[in-house]
């Protein structure tokens, strides 16, 4: 291997850094492709605020598509990137193909089902009658292109797991642009409205997915993705699977929470809430992405030196994510404190969305630094293949404690709508507290030295 791609080599934060920055940079232009759509779709004449509530109805689906991705994508990432370090090509190629032909099989099954049942759906996930054809407009088109969303995205990480980070970060930046510029064609200049607004997506995301195949079909990759490997192989699909359920249950709760954000705001608050809570949940995708680009970037650093047995730059990589992603957080609660209208005004100029949106950003991220510790922990446990730990900390704060304090707290002292905001800063107090800790106790303490020769048994 080139010492560019060997990470037991060389500075252990550099190597983080060298791949968060082009990590961050690519989840950034990746978050775009729907941002983007919001941003223009919240600035349509005369239907703004109903546009944007219908396309925060699809949420909750883009967010279970995105969960299956992880599933299959993320999950066989950290494997591959295990089987890098022992120095084991043919186990890594296996375990590339076989989550390439998961995601195919699984992108056409959500298609076709998510057609099928959405009108069902949308209503269950707080749709009115005035909200429901613009999302219906919106996913119709989008489901269209779930298979190149899945592959763009999902086999992207493995991209990224050999060290090709600026690569990674083309993957989503060639996309991104052609839906910056298709967005305002379709959408205004076609007058196609939200559906115009799928459709840019949908192309883009196609020409990503196009250019991740070819890349990884080349004779470019160190480890390529070969024909005769997309055979699927039980033990490896149970392996794939296990670890990425941890990804795929943090962002399937993500949309249960959704669920329940959205039809609590449309009984306490109407569709006005709706679409507030459409801006909070894209104000959050943006200003999680600098530390969620470093935790993922640190998964592969962690992974290699953990099958390489290099456990002090283990150490090291785990020290460095949590230090830097705290900061960073505090950073960002300053600047959400102290210009909420700024944000807000990015996806809308309704006067009475900036006006109630306000009080509901300064409650809804509250202490948003703690998220850091959970982003930390549920990492750490991923890169080392601690899949139960991992899937338990997802399901505590999102099903555990953000789930029902958000059916609860509205009808508690008379909060409504508040309620509804304050669960996410009480679960990320407690939830990320919770899982940093267990981490520390649990992974950290146990790590043996790099000069003891016994293994570090998996729990």
């Amino acid at each position: 291997m080139n010492s560019n791609k060997d990470f037991s080599q060389g500075s252990v934060w550099k190597n983080i850094l060298q791949l968060a920055i082009p990590m961050t940079l690519a989840q950034l232009i990746n978050v775009l492709y729907n941002i983007i759509d919001r941003i223009y779709i919240g600035h349509i004449d005369g239907a703004s605020s109903e546009a944007l509530t219908g396309v925060g109805l699809t949420l909750p689906i883009i967010t279970i598509i995105t969960a299956f991705t992880n599933l299959f994508g993320t999950g066989g990432a950290p494997l591959f990137s295990m089987a890098r370090g022992a120095g084991d090509e043919k186990r890594a190629e296996k375990i590339m193909g076989n989550s390439f032909l998961l995601l195919m099989i699984c992108g056409a099954v959500l298609a076709i089902s998510c057609l099928l049942l959405k009108r069902p759906l949308l209503y269950l996930f707080g749709a009115s009658d005035v909200s429901y054809p613009y999302a219906n407009a919106y996913l119709s088109v989008y489901l269209l292109g779930t298979i190149p969303v899945m592959i763009s995205v999902g086999m992207n990480s493995y991209i990224n797991a050999q060290g090709f980070g600026i690569t990674g970060m083309l993957t989503v930046s060639i996309g991104a642009v052609l839906n910056l510029i298709l967005d305002p064609i379709f959408i205004f200049g076609l007058q196609m409205g939200v559906t115009g607004a799928a459709l840019a997506t949908v192309i883009s995301q196609t020409v990503s997915a196009i250019w991740v195949l070819v890349f990884l079909f080349s004779k470019k990759t160190p480890i390529p993705l070969r024909r005769h490997m997309l055979h699927p192989e039980a033990g490896l699909i149970k392996e794939i699977s296990t670890l990425g359920f941890a990804g795929f249950i943090m962002q399937f709760t993500n949309g249960a929470v959704q669920i329940a954000c959205n039809a609590m705001l449309q009984n306490y608050g109407g569709d006005l809430y709706v679409s507030i809570m459409t801006v909070l949940s894209s104000v959050r995708e943006i200003v999680n992405l600098p530390v969620n680009g470093l935790s993922n970037a640190a998964q592969p650093v962690i992974s290699f030196n953990y099958g390489a047995k290099h456990y002090g730059r283990v150490k090291s990589a785990i020290r460095f994510m949590s230090v830097v992603g705290i900061v960073f957080m505090l950073l960002i609660w300053l600047c959400l404190t102290l210009f909420p209208g700024f944000f807000i005004h990015l996806f809308s100029s309704d006067a009475d969305l900036l006006e109630k949106g306000v009080s509901s950003m300064h409650l809804y991220f509250f202490g948003i630094f703690m998220m850091a510790l959970q982003f930390s922990g549920q990492s750490t446990f991923t890169a080392l293949g601690k899949s139960k730990q991992a899937i338990f900390f997802s399901i505590f704060r999102k099903i555990v404690i953000v789930v029902p304090l958000t059916l609860l707290l509205p009808g508690v002292f008379g909060l409504g709508t508040a309620g509804v905001f304050i669960a996410e800063p009480i679960s990320n107090f407690v939830g990320g507290s919770a899982c940093f800790i267990t981490m520390i106790l649990t992974v950290w303490r146990k790590l043996p030295a790099d000069n003891q020769k016994k293994s570090y048994c998996k729990q």
